[in-house]
Parts: C-alpha cells; structure tokens; sequence
C-alpha cells in the first residue's frame, strides 16, 4: 500500500497542497474545524441518550436539529483530512497510531449510524432503555478515543 501513497503524494495536485502553506493550512483548519463539530453535535445526542444534557427537548428533537450538520461536517472533515494526509501519506499509511484512529473513527461512525437510528425508537419508551445508554456512551468514547490517537500520532511516532 505504501507504493500507493509514495505515488499520490508525488501527484501534481497533492504536491502543490504540501508545497503551498496556505492550502495545506487551510484544509488543516477546516479538518480540525469540522472535527470539532462532528464530535461536538455528536457527543450532545450521546449526552442527551444517557440523559445528561439538553433535558429539555425530546432525543428526536436534538438528533434531527444536530445530525444534519454532523454528517456534513464529517464528509468534509473526512475530505480536508484527506488532503491534509495525502501530501505525506506513505510516511502516516503504515504508522499504527494512525491505523488506530482510522479504525477508531469506523467504529464511531458505526455507532453514530446505531445511535441515529435508534432515536426514535428510544425516544417513544418512557424512559431511554439501558442498552441505548451504553450504545451512546460507547460512540461517546470512540470518539474521545479517536481523538486521542490523533493526538498520539505526532506525539509518539513523530510523524506530523
């Protein structure tokens, strides 16, 4: 796989965006930026499932008012961090910190897509069952988690 990103990190376009500070700069604040809105809008709805926040609206209420900008947040978090990598792609690729994230984030992804799913469902008993508790604390921490990894990429394996 390395093979692959030595060759698009070498492309003419993903040579510019590494080359140029201020289109690699610009892809890096919106990445962080959508980050920090996709795990924030998310992380409500979790908090609102384990019934610790934002008590006043109903689940549904919150999750069709914040998932929208959590998926468009995600897909141009997921693009921007695309082009944030890509420029030194085959030295992250291999490193397994960085894999640890990326499988963190899947997962997370996963159980955002349980938690949406499950809000109606959850929100019709009188109180939200245990299991959809432990199904958003879980997308909650995967998140932290996937978060945290990132952070580890640069700080153990030197590599940002």
């Amino acid at each position: 796989m390395v093979p692959f990103w030595t060759w698009l990190q070498e492309t003419s376009i993903i040579d510019k965006i590494g080359d140029t500070g201020y289109l690699y700069n610009t892809f890096s604040v919106l990445h962080y930026f959508c980050v920090f809105v996709m795990v924030g809008t998310t992380a409500l709805v979790d908090l609102r499932v384990m019934g610790v926040a934002a008590k006043r609206v109903t689940i549904v209420q919150l999750a069709d008012s914040l998932f929208p900008w959590m998926w468009t947040a995600f897909a141009i978090a997921t693009i921007s961090g695309f082009l944030e990598f890509a420029p030194t792609g085959a030295s992250f690729a291999p490193d397994h910190i960085f894999q640890t994230k990326l499988v963190l984030i899947v997962l997370a992804v996963v159980f955002a897509v349980i938690v949406q799913m499950g809000v109606r469902k959850w929100s019709q008993s009188p109180t939200v069952p245990a299991g959809a508790k432990i199904v958003a604390a879980i997308s909650l921490l995967l998140w932290l988690g996937a978060i945290l990894a990132a952070l580890d990429v640069a700080a153990i394996s030197g590599l940002g």
